[in-house]
C-alpha cells in the first residue's frame, strides 16, 4: 500500500470516482453536496489517493481552515476497509499539513467512525450534528 499526492487531472478523476461510489452511491449523499469548489487541481486544497496492490482504492483531501489542517472527503472502497488504509490516508494528509507548517488538525467525522479517529489521536470537540443526512462529530488533534 502506498499513497500519491494528486497532481494530474486523470488522478483527480479517479479520486472523484471513488468518492462517487462511497458517498453518493453507498451513503446516498446528493452529488451537488459532495463536489465543491475545492475539487480542482488549482484550488487551495491537496488531494491524495491510496493504493492497495497498485489499485487506487481510497482518497482524501486537505485544506487549511482557520489555522488547522482540515482533513476532508476521506473514504475507501468497501472491499478495502479492512487493511488499515484509513490510517494511511490520515497519516499522509497530516504529513502534507506538517509540510505546510500546520500541527493542528480537525475533521468532521461520521459519528460511527469516532472510535477510529480516537485511536489516531483525535478528540471530540462539540456535539453531534447532521451533514447530508448523516450524523457527524467535529474532532481535533
Amino acid at each position: 500500500m502506498n499513497t500519491k499526492q494528486i497532481t494530474e487531472e486523470q488522478d483527480l478523476q479517479i479520486a472523484f470516482a471513488i468518492r462517487q461510489k462511497v458517498f453518493i452511491e453507498e451513503q446516498k449523499v446528493p452529488e451537488e453536496e459532495e463536489f465543491d469548489e475545492f475539487d480542482t487541481l488549482d484550488a487551495a486544497c491537496d488531494h491524495i489517493l491510496v493504493y492497495y496492490n497498485d489499485q487506487p482504492v481510497g482518497t482524501g483531501r486537505l485544506r487549511v481552515v482557520d489555522g488547522y489542517g482540515k482533513l476532508e472527503r476521506i473514504c475507501l472502497l468497501k472491499d478495502f476497509r479492512k487493511f488499515g488504509l484509513g490510517k494511511v490516508i490520515i497519516q499522509k494528509l497530516e504529513e502534507i499539513a506538517l509540510e505546510k507548517g500546520l500541527s493542528n488538525y480537525k475533521l468532521n467525522a461520521q459519528s460511527y467512525a469516532e472510535g477510529f479517529y480516537e485511536k489516531l489521536g483525535y478528540k471530540r470537540s462539540g456535539e453531534e450534528f447532521m451533514d447530508c443526512g448523516i450524523p457527524h462529530i467535529l474532532m481535533k488533534k
